[in-house]
């Protein structure tokens, strides 16, 4: 293969892709060759037809019969967080107390200036009782504070330390919609969730991160995505903070990821306020948008998660609990309907099939007082559903948006065990969405989980785990035919968030987003996409990633 593209060359005129499997995620599914004039595709198509287009100046890859696909677009996902989390002790598959402790001591040693510790991804179920305690973190860090984040980012466990830094004490009222949690005696725990984890804990950690921190976030993430096929990505929690380190990086030409962003409008309490926020990014929506950063709709977080026992049901837990939704249908109809009829896409993360029905109540009472209009409101993670409830989204064009990552059968213990009934059996029920009608997309949600494509098409294709292939399979049932979960990570991704007209397909005046692939995903066995490499990213004609000469094949 031709390796002379590199990120800073300028494309020619013309380039010819020769030789090659395209899947296209488009009507034609098939073809041999793709040209590129300047940033778009020209052509894609038979090789023959192709070399006349590009005419003989055309600068020749010859791709060896690799696979070419459509760059992925991750359908949710959280860009500078998952810069951060990579800077953070990895506390992913550390399946017992003991070992959390083991690597957050080993960290903190290796790190003795470090003014305070952060760690992600541990599991409420590997915890006992799913109720982690300050005192098993002050055993290992006493002298400063600790912040180790659940792997789903829903809660976060802080050592005494950390309850100083952020002020919070036994007398500390929980928010509406998130809980400090306590013991019998009534003294904190260090278990922070939800909304106090929002309002009470990240922005005394937003305060010590500073631009530069965050712009170094941003590229850890950008580098990662190019080196996995990530072209595109839906943020799902934007900020004033992350939208100007982004704002940043697109001034400077250096996004390399086109993003898509909804911004995160808190429950307040007061309905004037929550429509203050809806028009701020109604502005930022009608303003600044770039081929590489747009903002596209508001994002609410209308529950919590099932392993934390957050998440709202129609039926309580096993246990006997339930949680009541972040935002209560009479609080999230305005706010929806105001968002909907300034033309924002407005995105609902809801978990549990409760929160689900508030989401599409929400949605009918936009439309009931909005009238019709063109609208792509979304669904995300729609773990725990109803089957009445799937019919109901998809006859409103409400978008599920989910992520086979998190049905890896690795974590999935403690979700089963937590519902331990037939609600555990129709868990991330993807195929359903589709036969109703609705477009499906799938994403990672990093950095709750891993951000790279091929392991979460694996988990789609399969329903076995990516972390752990031996496992067997989570309800193998729903799990989708690899090419139509390829064009659910492309196609449906780029639709669902407005960005059709840029990416997602590989057909004729689309940017050049797309990937090269080290063998051919369709006729290899689906264990094959848990090794396979990505040669080549190209976003807008230009090559972002290009593997090493010797690790092509």
């Amino acid at each position: 293969m031709d390796d002379s593209l590199t990120p800073l060359d300028t494309p020619p005129p013309a380039q010819l892709y020769r030789n090659a499997r395209v899947f296209t995620s488009d009507r034609r599914a098939r073809a041999e060759a793709l040209v590129v004039v300047g940033e778009r595709i020209a052509y894609v198509g038979d090789e023959a037809t192709a070399a006349r287009v590009a005419g003989p100046d055309a600068r020749v890859h010859d791709l060896g019969g690799a696979t070419v696909l459509p760059g992925f677009v991750d359908g949710h996902a959280h860009v500078v967080g998952t810069g951060e989390a990579a800077a953070q002790v990895n506390l992913w598959g550390a399946d017992s107390v003991a070992e959390i402790q083991r690597r957050i001591d080993r960290w903190a040693h290796a790190h003795p200036d470090a003014p305070r510790v952060l760690a992600t991804g541990w599991k409420h179920g590997d915890i006992p009782g799913g109720a982690p305690d300050r005192g098993m973190l002050d055993a290992v860090v006493a002298d400063r504070p600790v912040y180790a984040q659940a792997y789903d980012f829903h809660s976060i466990w802080l050592n005494s330390a950390a309850l100083e830094e952020t002020g919070i004490d036994d007398a500390t009222v929980s928010p509406p919609g998130g809980t400090v949690h306590r013991d019998a005696r009534g003294a904190a725990t260090g278990l922070v969730d939800e909304t106090a984890m929002h309002r009470l804990v990240w922005p005394v950690l937003d305060g010590f991160t500073t631009e530069a921190d965050r712009d170094e976030a941003l590229t850890v993430a950008l580098a990662a995505y190019a080196e996995s096929g990530i072209v595109g990505s839906t943020e799902m929690a934007l900020n004033e903070d992350d939208y100007a380190a982004m704002r940043r990086a697109d001034a400077d030409c250096a996004l390399t990821t086109r993003i898509s962003a909804f911004w995160r409008v808190q429950p307040t309490g007061d309905e004037a306020d929550n429509l203050a926020q809806v028009a701020r990014v109604a502005e930022l929506a009608a303003s600044d948008a770039t081929p590489f950063l747009r903002v596209t709709g508001i994002k609410v977080m209308v529950d919590g998660t099932v392993d934390g026992c957050t998440a709202s049901l129609g039926k309580p837990y096993v246990d006997g609990t339930n949680a009541d939704p972040i935002w209560s249908l009479a609080e999230l109809a305005p706010v929806v309907a105001a968002a909907d009829a300034a033309g924002l896409q407005v995105a609902m993360h809801a978990i549990g099939d409760e929160a689900t029905r508030v989401a599409i109540g929400a949605v009918e009472h936009a439309v009931a007082l909005n009238g019709p209009r063109e609208r792509r409101h979304r669904i995300e993670h729609l773990e725990v559903v109803d089957p009445e409830d799937i019919q109901r989204l998809a006859a409103l064009g409400i978008t599920a948006s989910m992520q086979p990552v998190h049905a890896d059968p690795a974590i999935q213990e403690n979700w089963r065990r937590v519902l331990g009934d037939e609600r555990a059996d129709r868990g991330f029920p993807w195929p359903e969405m589709t036969e109703a009608g609705a477009t499906l997309v799938l994403g990672t949600d990093s950095p709750t989980s891993p951000h790279a494509p091929l392991p979460n098409m694996f988990i789609a294709a399969t329903r076995r785990s990516a972390l752990d292939p031996s496992l067997p399979a989570n309800i193998a049932r729903y799990a989708l035919p690899l090419a139509d979960a390829i064009v659910h990570a492309t196609r449906d991704a780029a639709w669902a968030s407005r960005s059709e007209h840029l990416h997602g397909r590989l057909t004729e005046g689309l940017y050049a987003d797309f990937v090269v692939l080290d063998r051919d995903i369709f006729s290899r066995p689906l264990d094959e996409l848990l090794d396979t490499r990505v040669l080549r990213t190209v976003v807008g004609g230009r090559a972002v990633h290009h593997a090493r000469p010797e690790e092509e094949r």
